[in-house]
């Protein structure tokens, strides 16, 4: 995307949630009317927030900020479209829900929030979400961590005081888990620095590891059939492959191995957002490409 567009995107994006009381709003109001006062009482303090708290990231990018709008965009969406199909909808708080949606999950508005904290001679890119989460436990997870903890405030407005004791119980440890779970995947990058090239990513490597410039052969669009080490994870999109001139050892992740396993590679494979834009800054830092 146009350089413009990415200047304006941190604004667009604090406008388009800033608006959501304006847009989304009357239509929640609308939907809870005829609830309790304890539950609208609740209903109101997550509203209100939650809102607070994604506006005050926008304003600070960093990665905790990237997983709270991440988690909470879906969530206004599946709220304007519960109270649009019990008759309380609107085409703007559709509309509004769903740009909120897009923007959320735009590459860009991920390297916007990634690099908030990064030094100023530093560039992160994200990489993609692994296959098998995206088309897998990663929806139903997102659902638990969000719906756990909500569900045991509303039951407790209810006063349906077991219930909502029992879900409360159960549902913050395994909320916290879950966001901790999904806020380790905004912390996957490639990092370009002075030095060369790091990859950051946990769910691969147990720790960060630095390719430096003179031992980079070429960073290249990946070759149908490459036997490069697949660090991709199955992830949708176009793979980069990174050749060395000499061998590295990396320590790769591994579930039941707290410790991780060691190999020797001299190329390796893996899925940024944005494969352009690796490419671009790979030539900036004078890092080879094609």
């Amino acid at each position: 995307m146009s350089s413009t567009f990415e200047r304006l995107l941190p604004w667009l994006v604090r406008a388009v949630w800033a608006s959501l009381p304006f847009t989304v709003g009357p239509a929640l109001a609308a939907a809870l009317d005829g609830r309790s006062r304890p539950v609208q009482a609740t209903a109101s303090v997550l509203l209100w927030g939650t809102w607070t708290a994604v506006l005050l990231a926008t304003l600070v990018p960093h990665p905790i900020g990237l997983t709270a709008l991440r988690s909470s965009a879906p969530a206004v969406l599946g709220a304007a479209v519960a109270a649009a199909a019990g008759g309380h909808g609107s085409a703007l708080s559709l509309a509004t829900a769903g740009l909120v949606m897009f923007l959320a999950f735009l590459p860009e508005t991920g390297m916007l929030f990634v690099n908030g904290p990064a030094y100023p001679n530093e560039r992160r890119l994200p990489l993609r979400v692994p296959g098998a989460l995206l088309f897998g436990i990663l929806p139903g997870a997102w659902l638990l961590a969000v719906a756990a903890p909500s569900a045991a405030l509303f039951l407790l407005a209810s006063r349906r005081w077991v219930a909502g004791a029992a879900v409360l119980a159960m549902g913050l440890p395994l909320a916290a888990t879950l966001f901790r779970s999904l806020h380790g995947l905004a912390r996957r990058w490639v990092v370009f620095v002075p030095a060369g090239l790091v990859l950051h990513d946990p769910l691969s490597l147990t720790d960060p590891v630095l390719f430096r410039r003179q031992v980079i052969e070429s960073l290249r669009p990946a070759r149908a059939g490459s036997k490069s080490l697949d660090l991709t994870q199955r992830a949708p999109g176009l793979a980069l492959e990174l050749v060395l001139r000499e061998e590295s050892v990396l320590m790769l992740a591994e579930p039941r191995n707290r410790l991780g396993r060691s190999t020797t590679v001299d190329r390796l494979l893996f899925t940024p957002t944005r494969p352009g834009a690796v490419l671009r800054e790979a030539s900036t830092r004078r890092v080879p490409t094609g």
